[in-house]
């Protein structure tokens, strides 16, 4: 896979977040005299923004454990294949596996206590909802439509900001640094896609050794006027 295409579907899914949130923001303007829904909305959102923090700890946390049991396992084959005759190298298998299996142990209380956070985070975040839609039963028709479409767009939101985890694991952390800024710089657009031999962003036309460039799995090729990450589909 090219670098700029694991970006391009990143910006694909950061769109459509910026949308959603464009969209939320407008209405809560519509409904700012509401202080009491307006309190309970922003509850929700942040316990759903903590929450995926906590969500994403947690795998970390499962990821690490997982790594370090796969350590373990390989200096045990080691110590018992037979193959390691000499009896210091033999002596530091036997403390290297120690001192993995004790850090072992405190990265399952990380796992643990990172588990017992998202329980509670889950716990919260769902009577923050409960609370808000009782609230909303209670407005009825007043704010019917809106509140409907708020709804969606909280629960679009939650959708997009999972697939954005997705999106994100393959990217290197030096090439997402690139795209953060240059998505700050170029109002939220960092990539832009080649289409019949020019940006679609300023329209420039781009030579073929620029499409093939931008091809590449490593690297990235910018836009030689509008300065974005080129994409080639």
């Amino acid at each position: 896979m090219s670098a700029s295409l694991g970006l391009f579907r990143l910006q694909q899914v950061d769109r459509q977040i910026d949308r959603a949130r464009t969209q939320l923001e407008a209405i809560r303007q519509t409904l700012e005299n509401d202080i009491e829904l307006k309190t309970a909305l922003q509850n929700v959102e942040t316990t759903q923004t903590e929450n995926h923090r906590i969500s994403h700890e947690t795998k970390t946390a499962e990821a690490e454990v997982d790594a370090q049991k796969i350590k373990i396992e390989q200096a045990e084959s080691s110590l018992y294949s037979g193959n390691v005759k000499n009896p210091k190298e033999l002596q530091d298998l036997q403390k290297e596996i120690a001192s993995l299996k004790k850090y072992l142990v405190t990265l399952e209380e990380r796992q643990l206590e990172s588990m017992m956070k998202a329980e509670a985070a889950d716990a919260e975040l769902q009577d923050a909802k409960t609370k808000l839609e009782k609230m909303q039963a209670r407005l009825g028709s007043e704010h019917g439509k809106l509140l409907e479409e708020q709804s969606t767009l909280l629960k679009q939101l939650e959708r997009l900001t999972e697939e954005r985890e997705a999106a994100l694991a393959p990217i290197e952390s030096g090439l997402l640094q690139i795209y953060e800024n240059l998505r700050r710089q170029k109002r939220g657009v960092a990539v832009s896609e080649i289409v019949d031999n020019a940006c679609t962003s300023c329209g420039t036309t781009v030579n073929a050794s620029f499409q093939q460039n931008a091809r590449s799995q490593k690297q990235l090729v910018n836009c030689p006027s509008c300065g974005r990450i080129l994409f080639v589909n």
